[in-house]
């Protein structure tokens, strides 16, 4: 079996078989889980703990603190929030859920028309699939295996995503939950307990005004409670602070139907 060498950020060289796994590589001490490693960076790409690595070089490992922790952190607590919708609304289809600055979003095809009285059912449905502890499996597929099993599950989103593509596909599976991905991810549904929705707002599918509006429903989530709950005093401080809010409030101006998009000042403003 060929051998691969692997600089570490302790400065150290070690050589692995051709196949190890990151978290096999892990440094004494150091732990994962969700304040902790969430998953390694080889050169420049990020990588789950539990992939097998095939080529050698510089190995790092990263928590929430690192940008690309955070992308995986709520790159993952997207696929959690779109399990638990699909298992409340099954016939709900689902479109793209990536990372954003602060949090994530999915957008969703659904006939039930979401709105903020869902959220306390989905985050309870959430935290049931927490409980579950679910591995994040990673799975290779050819493009036709890829196409075969979406169609299978009638997701008529995924399928158009891999019609446009030429290549093998890598899906993330989570119990009977199957998601097109390329990932990364953290390696157990258990690593995000503290999270939050937030808001829904329409979305043209891949923003093309002619294709159809989505739902898009915005989250955040965060290693701890504390830090989840000072996100989102952040976020109240943020609407206190906004000046329309205050331009009303203080009777500094206000808008008209007659002229759209024009401000009118009052003699306080």
């Amino acid at each position: 079996m060929a051998e691969l060498q692997l600089q570490l950020e302790s400065g150290k060289t070690v050589t692995a078989p051709s196949g190890s796994k990151p978290i096999d590589l892990l440094d004494d001490g150091r732990k994962v889980g969700s304040d902790g490693v969430l998953a390694a960076v080889l050169d420049d790409q990020i990588w789950d703990l539990h992939r097998p690595l095939l080529t050698g070089g510089k190995l790092r490992f990263v928590t929430f603190e690192d940008a690309e922790g955070k992308f995986v952190f709520w790159h993952s607590a997207a696929h959690l929030m779109a399990q638990a919708i699909k298992e409340l609304y099954p016939e709900s289809l689902l479109a793209i859920g990536p990372p954003i600055a602060d949090g994530f979003y999915y957008d969703i095809d659904s006939p039930h028309a979401f709105s903020q009285e869902d959220f306390p059912e989905i985050e309870k449905k959430m935290k049931e699939i927490v409980k579950r502890n679910l591995p994040l499996i990673r799975k290779e597929l050819e493009r036709d295996e890829a196409l075969a099993l979406f169609r299978k599950m009638g997701d008529s989103y995924k399928v158009e995503m891999i019609e446009d593509l030429n290549e093998s596909l890598t899906v993330y599976e989570q119990g009977e939950f199957v998601d097109l991905c390329r990932g990364p991810h953290v390696d157990r549904t258990g690593r995000i307990k503290h999270f939050k929705l937030l808001s829904v707002a329409g979305a043209y599918w891949r923003g093309d005004e002619k294709k159809k509006m989505l739902q898009r429903l915005y989250a955040t989530a965060y290693p701890t409670k504390e830090q989840l709950e000072e996100h989102l005093t952040r976020i109240e401080e943020a609407k206190k602070r906004d000046h329309r809010k205050l331009g009303r409030e203080l009777d500094l101006f206000s808008f008209h139907g007659e002229a759209p998009g024009s401000a009118f000042f009052h003699p306080k403003g």
